[in-house]
């Protein structure tokens, strides 16, 4: 048969999106920019003009990223970061299993704010001066055992270190063994296992936080524009209500993962974990030491390292009251403006504050006069374009060209009639099946790249399917974060494999309990507490209406 003009522009859109798939995969160019091809396929195909194709590239998104980069420039510029860091990680104590935590908690948590690879770069080279520490240690308390076992033990060192002795006798009298021939035998198997278990919950816990807010990870940004962009009438997916929704998933993968890397690499012995009273070891004095040394190197909290942190608070109560839902938020000030203010208005407010706020605060003399000094912002605009990720940027802005194509080639309408036999498989069969080929192709593509693929393809699915957006769209968001398995999957793992700790097959083996971990968790969180959250058994009225025969069992 003829084909159309109409099937025509399909044809040509799904070529494009094919070529720069295949490019992203690949990575055979950089990815921002593999990202413009569509500026000029578009044009030279006819299905967008040159000037409707450079106004996706720059969208609310872009004003959200800028905002954001500069509270993370000065985050990092002043070192608050750290701070907060070496905090969390005091905090929890330095038992081996309650050190992993630590550093887990505090890179998550600095992963909800700044980029996941400053996070891992940032605790990394924290738990890599606490690991050399462990082992400057255990080698005083092997030369300590040695000389005990020869007779020839000093007194003065045997007063040190006879906790450490009376723990190697314990842990060996069942076997009948020297205690030195038998620490000699384990203790480098032992060690390396607290030394793999604290390396790669840096660099899980740091992809774990970045999903939590909708600024973490680039992923969140690009699935909130585009779904905003498909569905306008749509204000659900805010700052705020991703948050709820991510939170619980996050706090359970994180605490599961914990408990699987302990398993794996340690052994969860309860009894020493939460041993009260009991004097600390060599290891965990270590530890400690070297944890406290950091944290004092940071000297008393400076005047930016202040304004930065109300500046940050301050941002985030803006985020969580302009539209919270349950009760009228700042927005509703403007009624005649609703929907104009976003979260990138904040962020873009806060973010300007950071070229004015001077670096030091106006001091007077005794006689009340004003001191000169001069004037230093908290971050200038080389640090700020520093820490840009102009690769984002031009990534996401070819997602929306993209996304913005196959709208008007129909492209993902007829996607959309394809899929939709689909619709009497389970539903939850569907998320699934979504879920783990999501997870598959993130493994080895970068993670912007598969949701900017995938958004395309998935929301017709839903439409056809008459299943409501958020229902598919939401745990394939998540799921685009599970980049556990490979060094090269993420640069967060990347940056940890590079210290030599670990090896492939460690971040594999562990990668993979992680990976059906947070699929499971995800599953359960969209069938249970994100239903009421977003109505999601209902078809919402912002979604486009597509006749169908087929029904989606639940």
């Amino acid at each position: 048969p003829r084909i159309t003009s109409l099937d025509l522009l399909e044809a040509e859109c799904a070529y494009t999106l094919f070529v720069v798939a295949i490019f992203w995969l690949t990575e055979a160019l950089p990815l921002g920019v593999s990202a413009l091809i569509p500026a000029f396929m578009f044009p030279l195909f006819g299905i967008m003009s040159s000037k409707q194709v450079a106004s996706a590239y720059f969208k609310d998104f872009h004003l959200l990223l800028i905002g954001v980069i500069c509270l993370a420039a000065s985050i990092e510029k002043w070192k608050l970061h750290k701070r907060v860091a070496l905090r969390m990680v005091m905090l929890v104590g330095v038992n081996p299993a309650w050190l992993t935590l630590g550093f887990m908690v505090s890179c998550s948590f600095l992963s909800m704010w700044l980029s996941n690879t400053s996070a891992a770069a940032m605790v990394m080279p924290i738990v890599e001066a606490v690991a050399q520490q462990i082992i400057t240690a255990e080698s005083e308390v092997d030369a300590l055992e040695m000389s005990y076992s020869n007779g020839s033990t000093n007194p003065g060192l045997e007063l040190d270190g006879r906790h450490m002795l009376q723990f190697i006798y314990s842990q060996h009298s069942a076997q009948n063994l020297p205690p030195a021939e038998t620490g000699r035998k384990s203790r480098e198997d032992k060690y390396n296992g607290i030394f793999k278990a604290m390396c790669l919950c840096i660099a899980y816990s740091a992809t774990i936080g970045g999903w939590t807010t909708l600024t973490g990870t680039s992923t969140n940004l690009i699935f909130a524009e585009q779904f905003n962009t498909r569905y306008p009438d749509c204000q659900c997916i805010n700052f705020g209500s991703w948050f709820v929704l991510s939170i619980p998933i996050t706090v359970i993968i994180l605490l599961l993962s914990w408990i699987w890397l302990q398993w794996l690499f340690l052994g969860f012995d309860f009894k020493s974990m939460f041993k009260c009273g009991k004097e600390k070891s060599a290891r965990e004095k270590a530890s400690a030491r070297v944890i406290q040394e950091e944290y004092n190197k940071l000297g008393p909290i400076s005047y930016p390292e202040i304004v930065t942190l109300v500046l940050f608070i301050l941002m985030t109560l803006l985020w969580f009251t302009r539209d919270p839902g349950f009760i009228p938020g700042w927005s509703s000030l403007f009624p005649k403006y609703k929907g104009f203010a976003t979260d990138s208005t904040t962020a873009l407010v806060i973010g300007l504050l950071f070229f004015i706020i001077p670096t030091k605060p106006l001091s007077r003399t005794s006689n009340g006069e004003n001191t000169g000094f001069g004037y230093t912002p908290l971050i200038t605009w080389k640090e700020f374009q520093s820490c840009m990720p102009w690769e984002i940027a031009f990534l996401v802005g070819g997602g929306f060209a993209l996304a913005e194509g196959c709208e008007v080639s129909n492209l993902s309408a007829w996607v959309g009639s394809k899929l939709t036999p689909l619709g009497s498989l389970p539903l939850w069969l569907i998320i699934l099946i979504s879920c783990i080929i999501v997870t598959s192709v993130t493994e080895v593509a970068s993670n912007a790249a598969t949701i900017t693929i995938f958004l395309p393809i998935l929301s017709p699915l839903a439409e056809a399917i008459h299943v409501n957006p958020l229902f598919i769209l939401i745990p394939a968001t998540l799921c685009t974060s599970f980049a556990f398995l490979l060094p090269v999957s993420n640069p967060s793992n990347a940056i940890v494999f590079s210290y030599g700790h670990l090896s492939v097959m460690d971040m594999v083996k562990a990668g993979l309990g992680i990976n059906i971990i947070s699929v499971a968790v995800v599953m359960l969180g969209i069938m249970t507490w994100m239903v009421p959250l977003f109505d999601l058994y209902t078809y919402p009225s912002w979604a486009p209406i597509i006749s169908s025969t087929n029904n989606t069992g639940l």
